[in-house]
């Protein structure tokens, strides 16, 4: 059945992945030779529904066009006024809009957090009176990676203001400003900065200073605009083996720090206006070129691995966060860049400012392979290098992936103790347990065994399996969650359960699932 319902998605997409005559001309102005065919194998190799492909050049949009299809099984394109969510990508127009503040004279870079939300905490007092806004942007706070997103990832009923309060009880990774670890929870913060200074909420001071005067009409600074009807594209991805559409995260208190849905016409007038310094044709300056050097500017340093076998041009030798993008080099250009993830939605945005050329790539499937075999193919006909098979080196690298996660999950497999059994009966573990930052956590007794419910996220209801001794294999019942994670009882000196802590049971589940910051304790 999976095999062939793939042969009859790869027809599909290879069908729809033609563009129309109006795309072929702008791909002929574009001066990408084949470009046409090479979204198109891509799109068929990685199984993605739909893609919508920006490029500009020297201030002058030479592509802006969609490929494939809106939604899996029908023939509705995808065209240049298609929305994405372009996800962390929304991080850019968040660092953006506090430079405007700053231009305003309304707030300042290394002025203090708590100098404009007087109520806000960090774990550590020291690190709560040293916090800049800058800090915020940056992923150096201390944080660990995707430190406290389970709070609102998948969607939970938690506001902006009390993601934010939580923060005080997430305990640090490292020590403040030493090492570098992506996080989203910060930039909630910066959210609530900009409405502070400005008296006006994230989305409407985004809309009102940055969308509006690009023009940029088709798009929505909420997540909650992937419910809309329309021109909008579908969410998919890979379900236990079948590419299907799935539902978006849309909560909206979260919309700072990967909440914008875009498209490809109107992702070209940010890129020109970002490498024109915030120049917008016929019109004021939304932003000046001291705010660009400051949000082009690396302040972390980011590690740097060796580029996997295949995709040895990758290889970069500096590579740092600015505010709001990653700036490393590709190929000896320095480029300014930045990735999104959302379920079903995966972008990149790259621009090389030394030749004002800017590329969006935003997608319908949660392959990042796919925007990364486009644009590097995009990046190389300008760069005029070497012509390289992004597709064929990507796919051997997903397929070295794929080989060590399942061995991993063997691995697991293979050291549990099957002829263990709990310390105590099954009903001695049920109860409520509450963790400081996430809150309360349910386990009961049901019919067929262990249940768990989080008491701010609906989609975390799940059944308890027993794995071996007093841990626990949690099967969550919406299987789009792909985070299945085992959850390990605690006793006290009485026997009694004391708490539980978690984690996440395969190294495929995505970072913010952060089940191993959870430490829950038992109530009374």
């Amino acid at each position: 059945m999976l095999a062939r319902r793939r042969l009859a998605l790869l027809a599909l997409v290879g069908l729809l992945a033609v563009p129309s005559q109006e795309a072929q001309a702008q791909e002929a102005a574009a001066g990408v030779p084949e470009l046409d065919a090479w979204v198109g194998r891509t799109l068929e190799t990685f199984e993605v529904p739909g893609v919508a492909v920006t490029i500009v050049k020297d201030g002058e949009v030479v592509l802006a066009t969609g490929y494939g299809v809106r939604r899996i099984g029908e023939a509705t394109p995808v065209d240049e006024r298609t929305r994405f969510g372009i996800a962390s990508n929304t991080k850019a127009f968040t660092a953006t809009a506090l430079g405007i503040l700053v231009e305003d004279g309304k707030l300042e870079w290394d002025g203090r957090v708590i100098d404009y939300l007087p109520w806000f905490r960090m774990w550590d007092p020291w690190v709560t009176r040293e916090l800049t806004v800058r800090d915020l942007l940056v992923h150096r706070s201390g944080l660990g990676l995707g430190q406290g997103d389970l709070l609102y990832w998948p969607e939970s009923d938690i506001s902006r203001r009390e993601i934010v309060e939580a923060v005080r009880h997430l305990e640090p990774a490292t020590s403040f400003r030493s090492a570098y670890a992506y996080d989203n929870i910060l930039y909630h913060a910066a959210a609530l900065v900009i409405e502070e200074v400005s008296g006006q909420t994230w989305e409407d001071f985004v809309d009102s200073r940055i969308i509006e005067p690009l023009g940029m009409s088709d798009t929505r600074v909420t997540r909650a605009a992937t419910l809309e009807e329309g021109n909008v594209a579908t969410p998919h991805a890979r379900i236990e083996g079948e590419v299907r559409p799935v539902q978006p995260l849309a909560a909206t208190a979260t919309n700072a720090a990967g909440g914008i849905n875009s498209t490809a016409a109107d992702m070209a007038k940010w890129l020109i206006v970002q490498l024109d310094s915030g120049r917008v044709a016929g019109a004021d300056r939304v932003f000046s070129a001291g705010t660009t050097r400051q949000l082009w500017t690396p302040v972390t340093p980011m590690p740097i691995g060796r580029a996997p076998a295949g995709l040895e041009p990758l290889q970069a030798q500096f590579q740092g966060y600015g505010l709001g993008f990653v700036i490393r080099d590709y190929r000896g250009h320095k480029m300014v860049t930045h990735t999104g993830g959302l379920p079903g939605y995966v972008s990149r945005v790259a621009m090389i400012p030394g030749l004002k050329l800017g590329i969006a790539v935003l997608t319908n499937q949660e392959m990042g392979v796919a925007f990364e075999s486009i644009t590097a193919r995009i990046l190389d006909h300008y760069l005029d290098a070497e012509p390289v098979d992004w597709i064929t080196g990507f796919s051997d690298l997903m397929a070295r992936r794929d080989s060590v996660v399942a061995a991993t999950e063997q691995s697991t497999a293979a050291e549990r103790d099957t002829a263990s059994r709990p310390s105590l009966n099954l009903a001695a573990f049920a109860g409520t347990y509450t963790d400081a930052w996430y809150g309360d956590v349910m386990i009961a007794e049901g019919a067929g065994g262990l249940e768990i419910q989080f008491s701010r996220t609906e989609s975390l209801l799940g059944d308890l399996e027993h794995w071996q001794y007093d841990t626990f294999f949690v099967r969550w019942r919406d299987r789009e969650l792909r985070a299945d994670a085992f959850i390990t009882f605690e006793l006290a000196t009485d026997g009694s359960v004391a708490g539980a802590r978690m984690k996440a049971a395969s190294p495929s589940v995505d970072f913010s699932y952060d089940f191993h910051d959870l430490d829950l304790r038992r109530k009374p």
